[in-house]
């Protein structure tokens, strides 16, 4: 287990590649890592490519600030709730990407087989139903695609990841970014082909 200033690090290095790729605008989403028997979370109110030592703040998974007069993320329930479901899990990044945010927008799903990388990687990535942000239900609606997927869209809201190192979850963060993009694209050129289940199996039983 990493101490706190290690962690709190990594949060902020993390923080800062989100924000050169224009992931994260502005003071949009969070990102977390597990620590003890709570979490290490960004501040309510903070900017993921500008964040400072303070504003990383220690909760348990209920949510309640451990840090005396520091709020977190509105979030937190998310967080929280994936590092229950999932004991493996040690840091969580919900942002704001553009490509994502636009199909979890437009209501639509990733889990079509069109890159063999994003099906390897991902199997598909699912879009929760939309729910208000910081409600539990929303909190319901996303981490019950947890079970089966490290990856999720959240309905006219933002994606999240989650995985057991931080470097993971920030390179399939990229992935996914890319691949939103690259789905868009090839509807602009007539359609994507589809690979075939057999392909999707094949990929699969390559991990």
């Amino acid at each position: 287990m990493f101490c706190r200033n290690n962690l709190t690090k990594k949060i902020i290095s993390c923080g800062k590649l989100c924000g050169v790729k224009n992931f994260t605008p502005g003071y949009s989403g969070n990102i977390s890592a597990r620590y003890k028997k709570g979490m290490l979370i960004t501040a309510s109110g903070s900017s993921n490519g500008y964040l400072k030592p303070n504003e990383i703040v220690y909760t348990d998974f209920e949510g309640k600030s451990l840090d005396k007069g520091r709020k977190p993320s509105s979030e937190k329930l998310l967080h929280a709730g994936i590092y229950k479901l999932r004991p493996e899990i040690n840091y969580v990044i919900h942002v704001h990407a553009p490509y994502l945010s636009s199909f979890a927008s437009a209501g639509k799903d990733l889990m079509e087989p069109i890159m063999a990388e994003n099906v390897f990687y991902f199997g598909g990535i699912p879009l929760a139903d939309y729910a208000l942000p910081s409600t539990t239900e929303l909190v319901d609606n996303t981490i019950k695609f947890f079970d089966k997927y490290d990856a999720v869209l959240m309905a006219n809201h933002g994606f999240v990841v989650a995985s057991k190192t931080i470097e993971d979850a920030y390179m399939k963060l990229e992935l996914a970014e890319s691949y939103a993009q690259v789905v868009l694209n090839t509807q602009i050129l007539g359609g994507a082909k589809i690979l075939t289940k057999e392909d999707e199996n094949a990929i699969l039983a390559l991990r």
